[in-house]
């Protein structure tokens, strides 16, 4: 177990799409060929969408094997099916419009209450859960990690491309996420009591219809005892999101050593840094933490307040990690590079699907 003792887990979001990159309505295929949706395999709110969940994990070892796992379980059967399965926040190409949601109550509950919004759903994000001993414990987590969202955000930022263009951002996907009423980084709050009142004024006015629906980029999970980090793009690969679990673990370590209080950074001012970090992503500044100047070597700094807490494997595999993004960047930089070769969506789903699938599976190149 990581010098931390802390568990974690991380939930995955993937597009279907075809082979030019347009979304297809095949979720519930894809999980009928991976056995049926489980508690590691689930639909998502729309119908081109897939979700997997690993269990809890305590290592990066074990983590990995199971995020591997789950991409290739769905990989295989997206193949077998005729589409792709890609590990991007946004579609290289369009969907339908308004993209057709997948036929749950609930889903369509929120499409009918959030009406043309919905046309901002079709994105896929990696959410990370770190287990934490209660919800005053959690909170104290939150407050300490909203500093550091934007750099999060950065590392992963992983969907440039919109309608078949370069959108300009790294990260198109925080920019539609932030259209919803309950998303972007929370307000500092001070107590449980303030949280779970400030959700029930947002679900008074509208804004949300259940705290479920609370989709702040950092938050107490209301399903499981953890908090969930909601802030970043699912990566391209298992490896760059096993890293960032392994980061953000470690700043919950951090945090939970600390009796101090977390610094009451505005929450404007970490939504104007998470948009720096939307647009460039590792490849410009980026504030670490909010509030002080953007740097160009944020992620560095991330690295250096996580390490004491990092057990010798955890380490290597940041150390190694770390490298690699530093010499092939981020995953908006390697869609643009392969976009920028022929200006052909398609190469980019070629290169999205062939990463998704872990390096000793089949499809493997």
């Amino acid at each position: 177990m990581a010098r931390s003792g802390l568990t974690f887990g991380v939930e995955e979001e993937f597009l279907v799409v075809d082979a030019a990159g347009r979304p297809v309505p095949a979720g519930r295929a894809v999980l009928a060929g991976s056995g049926g949706a489980t508690d590691e395999l689930q639909p998502e709110i729309i119908v081109c969408q897939v979700e997997s969940a690993t269990p809890v994990c305590t290592g990066v070892g074990e983590l990995l094997g199971h995020l591997g796992r789950l991409r290739e379980t769905l990989s295989a059967s997206a193949r077998e099916r005729g589409p792709r399965l890609i590990a991007s926040g946004t579609p290289p190409l369009p969907e339908a419009s308004p993209p057709p949601l997948t036929s749950e109550r609930r889903y369509h509950r929120i499409g009918g209450h959030f009406r043309g919004l919905m046309r901002s759903a079709n994105v896929c994000g990696c959410h990370v859960h770190v287990g934490v001993p209660d919800r005053d414990a959690g909170l104290h987590v939150l407050n300490h990690l909203r500093p550091w969202l934007p750099v999060l955000l950065a590392a992963s930022a992983n969907s440039p491309l919109s309608d078949g263009a370069d959108t300009g951002y790294a990260s198109r996907r925080h920019l539609q996420m932030s259209n919803w009423p309950s998303a972007g980084p929370p307000p500092y709050l001070r107590s449980t009591a303030e949280y779970d009142s400030t959700l029930d004024t947002m679900t008074r006015a509208g804004a949300l219809l259940d705290p479920a629906m609370a989709y702040w980029a950092i938050r107490l999970s209301p399903t499981y005892p953890t908090v969930e980090i909601r802030v970043c793009d699912v990566t391209v690969t298992a490896e760059e999101a096993a890293l960032i679990a392994v980061l953000v673990r470690g700043l919950v370590a951090r945090a939970l050593r600390t009796d101090d209080n977390a610094p009451d950074i505005a929450q404007e001012v970490i939504r104007a840094d998470l948009w720096r970090s939307a647009r460039d992503g590792l490849r410009g500044r980026c504030a670490a933490p909010s509030g002080s100047p953007p740097e160009p070597h944020a992620l560095d700094r991330l690295v250096a307040e996580v390490r004491p807490v990092l057990d010798d494997d955890d380490r290597d595999f940041v150390d190694r990690m770390t490298r690699l993004l530093g010499r092939v960047g981020d995953g908006a930089s390697r869609q643009l590079a392969a976009y920028a070769r022929a200006s052909r969506p398609e190469d980019v789903v070629t290169m999205l699907a062939e990463a998704a699938v872990p390096c000793d599976a089949p499809a493997c190149p």
